[in-house]
């Protein structure tokens, strides 16, 4: 039963090979968007994870505790939940006006598209 004691980071190895498969796969520009999300949630619960102090306690000057735990990489992923956050939302708002001026958000449209429009509409291939 070894490897139940790691699940945490089991899991995190899953979330961030089905995040990265999602982003290198597929062609669809929101997927690519969520699949990144994905990935970057995988890092934040590896960190939590590798954080935790068995029997540790919060670092309060308390009687008798001797082993604590450090709040570091929690804070440090609260930020990084922020920032990721705010990083989604404007991946998702030039989706919006990708989707806008292109009428699409597949990435091979939107490249086929964009040599129409570099060629002069010929086809040269």
């Amino acid at each position: 039963m070894e490897l139940m004691t790691h699940y945490p980071y089991w899991m995190a190895i899953v979330l961030m090979m089905t995040g990265f498969y999602t982003v290198m796969a597929t062609s669809n520009l929101v997927k690519k968007l969520i699949g990144l999300s994905m990935f970057q949630t995988s890092v934040m619960l590896f960190y939590v994870s590798a954080s935790k102090v068995k029997f540790g306690v919060a670092p309060v000057m308390t009687e008798g505790a001797t082993v604590y735990s450090n709040p570091l990489p929690h804070v440090l992923m609260l930020t990084a939940i922020v920032v990721g956050l705010a990083t989604l939302a404007v991946g998702l708002a030039i989706v919006v006006r990708i989707r806008g001026a292109y009428g699409t958000v597949e990435e091979d449209e939107i490249i086929a598209l964009d040599r129409d429009q570099s060629s002069g509409g010929r086809n040269d291939e």
